[in-house]
């Protein structure tokens, strides 16, 4: 079952007001796909706001635990009862993190469905930015190793930005890839590598998530519309 297949764009409600990200998502929801909460809210308002927006439509849950395995494994088995659909952990954990992890995905979709999603190098680094002791590697080569080893362990759904979506796809065409870090135009914010929509999802995206171009929009309802309008007539 593919979660977003009607529509591929996860809002980010990265507000810090419970009342501002329920109207949001009030607003926006007929014309998105789903609703991506962070730490800004769920550490605030916690399980039971989680479990309202998911009543709203598809939840991904994106607090990216790096921890120890047993914290990890139990973590996501929390975000899950929730009421998430998708939730994200660090590969940096390593293999045993992420095969116990492979163990619980394939589990919790015997309920219903879930994926845990695997981030490599965040969006906000660039070549020049990136943390010590990873310098003296590309980009691209961090994120195709860590990718690779999540998939050898059973982890084989990504979160990538535009920029890497098309190797990503090449390299595991059976994964599902969410991008975030989309917009219309570079520059202006701590989002590095980023691309439009419709570029993105040529590329190979199963799923956008598109925050600030929505929510500081001076009519987060006409930008919704706007980017389903537009990807509607460029996919098809």
């Amino acid at each position: 079952m593919d979660l977003m297949a009607d529509n591929p764009v996860f809002v980010a409600l990265d507000v810090d007001d419970r009342e501002k990200a329920l109207a949001l998502a009030e607003s926006v929801g007929p014309h998105v796909g789903g609703f991506k909460v962070g730490p800004r809210l769920s550490i605030r308002y916690g399980e039971s706001f989680l479990k309202e927006i998911a009543g709203r439509g598809p939840l991904f849950v994106d607090n990216k635990y790096l921890d120890i395995p047993n914290t990890m494994y139990h973590s996501v088995k929390a975000t899950f009862e929730s009421g998430a659909s998708f939730c994200t952990v660090h590969a940096w954990a390593g293999t045993e993190a992420l095969r116990e992890l492979a163990k619980l995905e394939d589990e919790l979709n015997q309920i219903r469905p879930f994926k845990i999603l695997v981030v490599t190098i965040l969006t906000s680094f660039s070549p020049s930015t990136m943390p010590r002791g990873l310098e003296k590697k590309e980009l691209s080569d961090h994120i195709l190793g860590l990718a690779q080893m999540s998939y050898d362990c059973g982890l084989k759904n990504f979160v990538c930005s535009p920029l890497e979506v098309r190797m990503l796809r090449v390299r595991f065409p059976d994964s599902f890839l969410v991008t975030p870090g989309i917009r219309f135009q570079a520059g202006g914010d701590d989002q590095k590598r980023t691309a439009n929509p419709t570029q993105a999802m040529e590329d190979g995206a199963n799923a956008l998530v598109i925050g600030r171009p929505i929510y500081q929009a001076e009519d987060p309802l006409a930008a919704a519309k706007m980017i389903e309008n537009h990807l509607k007539a460029s996919l098809t």
